[in-house]
């Protein structure tokens, strides 16, 4: 049973969402600028986060635009990616050309994740019906009859119940709103972890390959200005192997495969330098309970296939915002109108997770068992690499996904008044 936590105080708001990652973020800032009340909860104390995923695509790209957010956006540090180049089994391959995209940001922007979120927290302060509480974890839900009429969270300074006509849960892929909601998970499933980790870099040290595959291994690295951000791909469940065979091992392994980070390997220094991803596919059958929504990561985990994870939540901000920002303003719109973001979207997250399974099972089951026969790069790998104008087309899934979204959930009048420090500081 779990512990009774008695509230020190209470908060009544119109909308409380539950989770600072993208498509929390993005959420508040979106119905914050619409005029509504509402409270974003983050459980951490800031949202440095080594591990989050940092690739910020063009449909994004295409929001902050329309929300008049981008030369700022792209006055934050970050690398650009438009060729995504490999070696499969050594042979050079092209998997997308970005610049072949007709869009206004034909490029993926390499950018840490808490410079994308505190960016949205920066540039929300200016809507006084925009708050955001750090340190606040919900543990909760709270119950009028069958309605979930808000959170029961914690804080360093105690207990509060954040009272919301709507609650919406950002809260990812381990989401404590989803399993207090009682809300069944499809499990799909996937080959293979991540060990995640970064290796320094030379300023004279420059390649362009994105992906490496060879039996039995599989290596991602990413230019990150001055170090190498690393992902190395392991059949699901083997990391304890891959500790017990030591550090050294490992490091060996990822030099032969990527000599450029010979230089800078020597900045993993343990075990503690290497982040596990358990890799995750699913979706929720039913995204709703009265007075309550669930988006992004808490309504379908992605798998990093592509990186589009957090463009994925980000286009479920948006189409929530346009399709219940106007009902808010009025009160907690009926469960079928709260649906109709699951309608909308279950879509394209359908569609993206048939092919991460299809990329999944055709190409990382088959380079993960490993074996003496050498790799053999498939056709339409072939093919693409071949002719470069088949190159756009997975450039755009996954540059711009299945039904990329844009702002249309409209405007308050503009209001020059600070926000509010009494929630914004917990």
């Amino acid at each position: 049973m779990r512990a009774a936590l008695n509230p020190s105080s209470s908060v009544k708001v119109r909308c409380c969402v539950v989770g600072g990652g993208p498509a929390g973020m993005m959420l508040g800032y979106l119905l914050g600028r619409a005029g509504i009340d509402v409270v974003v909860l983050e459980k951490h104390a800031d949202f440095f986060r080594d591990f989050r995923g940092d690739t910020v695509h063009p449909s994004t790209l295409q929001v902050m635009d329309e929300l008049g957010l981008i030369d700022g956006f792209l006055k934050l540090p970050h690398q650009r990616l438009q060729k995504m180049d490999g070696l499969f089994g050594g042979t050079p391959v092209r998997i997308a050309d970005l610049s072949r995209l007709h869009t206004k940001y034909p490029f993926i922007a390499f950018m840490p994740q808490w410079d994308f979120l505190n960016f949205l927290r920066e540039e929300g302060r200016r809507f006084a019906s925009l708050k955001v509480m750090m340190n606040t974890e919900a543990v909760d839900l709270i119950r009028h009859g069958d309605t979930i009429a808000g959170v029961r969270a914690k804080t360093p300074d105690g207990a509060i119940d954040i009272e919301a006509d709507l609650t919406i849960a950002c809260d990812g892929r381990h989401s404590t709103v989803r399993e207090r909601a009682g809300l069944e998970v499809e499990e799909i499933g996937a080959p293979m972890d991540v060990l995640w980790f970064r290796a320094g870099r030379k300023a004279d040290e420059t390649e362009n390959l994105f992906a490496r595959i060879e039996p039995g291994k599989m290596m991602i690295t990413f230019d990150r200005g001055d170090y190498w951000q690393c992902a190395y791909v392991i059949a699901k469940g083997q990391y304890e192997a891959v500790k017990a065979r030591g550090l050294p091992a490992l490091l060996d392994e990822v030099v032969r495969m990527a000599p450029v980070l010979r230089s800078g390997i020597a900045d993993v220094k343990s075990f503690d330098d290497v982040k596990l991803l358990t890799v995750a596919i699913n979706r929720l059958k039913r995204w709703t309970r009265p007075g309550l929504l669930l988006i992004g990561d808490a309504a379908h985990a992605m798998s990093p296939v592509g990186g589009v994870g957090v463009n994925l939540a980000v286009q479920d901000a948006v189409a929530t915002a346009n399709l219940v920002a106007d009902k808010l303003q009025r009160g907690c719109p009926s469960e079928d109108e709260l649906d109709a973001v699951r309608r909308r979207r279950e879509f394209p997250v359908r569609m993206t997770q048939a092919m991460q399974v299809v990329v999944q099972n055709n190409i990382i089951s088959g380079a993960l068992q490993g074996g003496d026969r050498p790799l053999k790069v498939p056709l339409i790998v072939r093919l693409i690499t071949a002719l470069p104008w088949l190159q756009g087309i997975p450039a755009r899934l996954i540059a711009l996904g299945v039904r990329p979204e844009h702002v249309q959930s409209k405007a308050a009048p503009a209001s020059s008044a600070p926000n509010s420090v009494g929630l914004m500081s917990r």
